[in-house]
């Protein structure tokens, strides 16, 4: 077996469940057109919150993913979105399993939050009908490993397999990790991402009382400002992402699609609070530069930047500082954009649908833009690729993810040339 050196990681396949589209390609041609997917909340009623927007996913149907009907009704919505983006990995990838060895195809599927929905439901239950209404799938249906458990059992893979749980950089863990595992000879493919749906009432309020979301309720698709001296916290968004990961010869030998090649991944704590980031992205640059060692490349080396910018006022400054410190005068000349303008912020699962778009720049040599980046911040002075996508090379980028408890994520990708 060749060594952990030796042992090359490329993406291959991509699905997902997003506000602007449950395929890579859609997605992509909506994020590059300047579409935004958050509009008011359809699901629940929402007079009664600060907050009353989102981006949901509208008309989604799971059906296809799964094997039977019952089995939708006893899973949570989170489990939806995973099962169906990885049922699309699979397909986007010309995997046939079949011929494939399943001990050497794992699925690291998390979520930051897990089944939120059922959560609600099922206290509900309680207190109006007591414990013995309870749901004897409660436990199976709201614990946040069983998108990954259920998407392996669904398709018999046997490889590695657990969920990773970081809040918001929970996806790009279980990618990174995906990634650390394929290196290291345990496996051959993995289907890797997250999951998330968290726009219920108790995830709304929630976050609400946190005073970290947006209040633009008048404006939906000017609520999530990343950059923008204006901003006023993030915008909640649901879906999932998964990519197929698998080892390079393993998808030569398949003549398999090649998207990018996986070639760095970072992983810190800041050890500094328990929801704000380090003040000087000091957590997230030891991250960046973990990543740029493992990838054996320079900072001048890397062309684009997908930003995990939230729209929040202390985030995105911390982001900025990180670049700067780590790039130094390189930071001038690459690009940056945060997508979550677009796709609002889908927490554990921001990560897959982020790094999927990154793949997709890769391919179309375009750097997507951030939406409403109207009046810049001051400090936030780099290019951000405001409103309007930018044909560039881009042969190298990094895809940036931090979440609360302190948690910094980093992938980094590069242009397959053979």
């Amino acid at each position: 077996m060749s060594s952990w050196s030796e042992r090359r990681v490329v993406v291959t396949g991509i699905g997902c469940a997003s506000s602007l589209g449950s395929d890579a390609t859609t997605l992509w041609n909506n994020i590059v057109a300047g579409q935004c997917g958050i509009d008011r909340i359809s699901a629940f009623d929402v007079s009664a919150y600060d907050c009353q927007i989102a981006a949901e996913v509208r008309g989604f149907d799971p059906v296809p993913a799964f094997p039977s009907p019952k089995e939708i009704r006893r899973t949570d919505r989170f489990t939806h979105f995973g099962v169906f983006a990885g049922w699309g990995a699979l397909k986007d990838s010309g995997l046939d399993l079949e011929k494939t060895n399943r001990d050497e195809v794992g699925v690291f599927i998390g979520s930051g939050i897990g089944g939120l929905y059922t959560t609600e439901e099922q206290h509900k239950i309680l207190l109006e009908k007591g414990p013995g209404r309870i749901s004897p799938f409660m436990i199976p249906m709201l614990i946040l490993n069983m998108a990954s458990g259920l998407f392996s059992l669904y398709y018999k893979l046997r490889g590695p397999n657990f969920a990773t749980c970081s809040a918001c950089a929970t996806a790009t863990h279980a990618l990174g990790e995906a990634w650390a595992t394929i290196k290291r000879g345990d496996a051959s493919v993995m289907f890797a991402g997250g999951t998330e749906a968290t726009i219920v009432p108790l995830g709304i309020g929630g976050f609400g009382a946190m005073r970290a979301m947006s209040t633009r309720n008048d404006e939906p698709k000017k609520s999530s400002r990343p950059f923008d001296r204006d901003r006023d916290g993030f915008v909640m968004g649901e879906g999932a992402a998964v990519l197929v990961l698998e080892e390079l010869e393993h998808a030569k030998r398949r003549g398999a699609r090649i998207y990018c090649e996986v070639v760095g991944y970072g992983n810190t704590a800041d050890a500094s609070h328990m929801t704000a980031p380090d003040p000087e992205g000091e957590g997230a640059g030891r991250a960046m530069k973990m990543a740029l060692r493992h990838a054996q490349l320079r900072p001048d080396q890397v062309d684009y930047i997908n930003c995990h910018a939230t729209s929040t006022p202390v985030g995105d400054v911390c982001e900025t500082k990180m670049i700067k410190n780590v790039f130094g005068d390189h930071s001038r000349v690459l690009a940056a954009s945060s997508t979550k303008g677009a796709t609002g912020h889908m927490l554990g699962a921001a990560g897959a649908i982020e790094m999927a778009i990154c793949c997709k720049a890769v391919e179309a040599q375009v750097a997507p833009p951030t939406l409403n980046l109207d009046n810049p911040d001051p400090t936030c002075d780099l290019n951000f690729v405001p409103h309007t996508a930018q044909e560039r090379k881009i042969d190298v980028f990094a895809n940036n993810s931090f979440g609360f408890g302190g948690h910094n994520a980093i992938l980094i990708g590069r242009r397959f040339t053979g």
